[in-house]
């Protein structure tokens, strides 16, 4: 609910109880980031063999790919630079934007982004819920947008992040999956593709944050 702009808005005191509720949420997001086992994936290059197989596989240099039955696939271009900075794949109904980037090797940046993105978006207007899902802490998102016909509507999307050895992982969920995130008929398809993602990181100094790009995608056996 919008202020009145002739009001002004009191800034009441954080109460002890509410550090201290602040403070064991914080200390159960974290307890669930180092409880999440990357056994499942997604992994790192180091942790499988790809030639174990004959799966199919797209190889888009940095990150490898698994395709599910019907899913469709786009790039994103910055064609200022000609790199590829993110993959979207979809399944007709949802769809997922996936993004590397470069992360410590001996820590974690994850409750750091989480707090970005729930920044971000409180600057924006939208508010930011945190749960636990199928890869750690879960972040869901409620933005307001502007629809085609020029309407206020609400934008919902769930955002993965995984941490690897000097990378993370970042999936962003939008479409049915996101709209209804216990449907797992509607998020099944996209779970997996993420869980099946192979990082290669390769050794090229990068800040941790920064993000790497990606290569054209070919065939891998």
């Amino acid at each position: 609910m919008r202020r009145s702009a002739g009001k002004m808005a009191m800034v009441q005191p954080v109460r002890p109880e509410s550090r201290s509720s602040m403070a064991d949420s914080n200390e159960k997001w974290t307890t669930i980031d180092e409880e999440f086992d990357r056994d499942q994936g997604p992994f790192d290059i180091n942790e499988v063999d790809l030639e174990a197989d004959d799966v199919k596989r797209l190889d888009l240099g940095a990150l490898v790919v698994t395709p599910f039955e019907g899913m469709s696939l786009q790039l994103q271009v910055d064609q200022s630079r000609e790199k590829v900075q993110a993959v979207i794949v979809g399944d007709g109904v949802s769809a997922m934007e996936v993004a590397l980037f470069a992360g410590p090797r001996s820590s974690s940046m994850l409750a750091e982004v989480r707090d970005e993105i729930t920044e971000a978006t409180g600057r924006g207007g939208g508010s930011v819920a945190l749960h636990e899902g199928p890869f750690g802490v879960e972040i869901r998102r409620t933005q307001p947008v502007k629809d085609p016909e020029g309407r206020d509507a609400l934008h919902l999307s769930r955002t993965w992040l995984v941490a690897g050895p000097g990378w993370m992982l970042r999936g962003v969920v939008v479409g049915k999956a996101a709209l209804e995130p216990d449907n797992e008929d509607a998020t099944v398809a996209l779970e997996e593709c993420f869980g099946n993602l192979v990082v290669r990181r390769g050794t090229n100094a990068a800040a941790p944050g920064s993000l790497i790009t990606l290569s054209v995608p070919t065939g891998e056996g």
